[in-house]
């Protein structure tokens, strides 16, 4: 901060991203904007959780006849966490508006969520795979000699212990993709970063940009530290485990 704010261009810096007044005036609509965000954010999230869990059951599917499975989940997985999510909101939501088929929807929103939901879901599959794999074998050998079907072991035994085990990381995915909805501005969706670059060309000042940082981190930063909380409470209760 000294280095910064002792800088020779300090002045023309603080006037270009800490003008008080462009703060004050723009928050309001930036603020209205970020509504947009908070919405991307939540329908893609109640898409991706279940949609991940179902991947991640796929790639745990014992057996050579669930192998064609296995495999497209894989592809599946290998192939969108592999592409940059900025690429997959362009080809989508420019490329399949311009198909001209009628019943194919041209919402910027639809594809921006369709975007959000194919790059994090493969993601959020893996978070999964790796609470299922953390679940010991024998509990599952245990519920299939009380004659519990595969299906039944995953979804009485495996699943509910693997998803209580992985929230934390599961919460810091969502933190990734609260900041990524900022992305689907290229589509032309009035977001608040979009918002800030209208008002950045209006005026020329870059305090807009600060307002849209703000409202990120007051999101972020309370998810952040809700992760903390649950880890620490995931620590404790398993210390009380082995003073048990």
């Amino acid at each position: 901060m000294l280095l910064v704010t002792r800088s020779p261009g300090w002045a023309e810096f603080k006037a270009y991203f800490f003008d008080g007044t462009y703060y004050r005036e723009s928050f309001p609509e930036i603020a209205s904007a970020f509504v947009v965000n908070v919405k991307l954010f939540l329908v893609a999230e109640g898409i991706i959780l279940p949609a991940a869990l179902l991947l991640a059951v796929l790639r745990s599917l014992p057996g050579p006849v669930f192998f064609p499975l296995r495999a497209l989940a894989v592809v599946y997985t290998d192939l969108f966490r592999g592409i940059p999510t900025i690429l997959v909101i362009f080809m989508l939501g420019f490329g399949m508006p311009g198909l001209g088929v009628s019943w194919i929807p041209r919402s910027q929103f639809f594809w921006a969520v369709v975007a959000l939901v194919l790059v994090y879901s493969a993601y959020v599959s893996e978070v999964y795979r790796a609470g299922i794999e953390s679940v010991h074998p024998s509990q599952s050998a245990a519920a299939r000699s009380l004659g519990l079907s595969h299906g039944q072991t995953l979804r009485h035994v495996v699943v509910p212990q693997a998803v209580r085990r992985v929230v934390p990381p599961l919460l810091n995915d969502f933190i990734g993709l609260q900041k990524d909805t900022a992305l689907v501005g290229a589509l032309g969706v009035v977001e608040a970063f979009r918002q800030t670059q209208i008002d950045q060309a209006a005026t020329f000042n870059g305090t807009y940009y600060l307002v849209a940082a703000t409202l990120f981190v007051a999101i972020t930063i309370p998810l952040a530290r809700f992760t903390d909380w649950l880890v620490a409470r995931d620590r404790r209760r398993r210390q009380a485990g082995r003073l048990v």
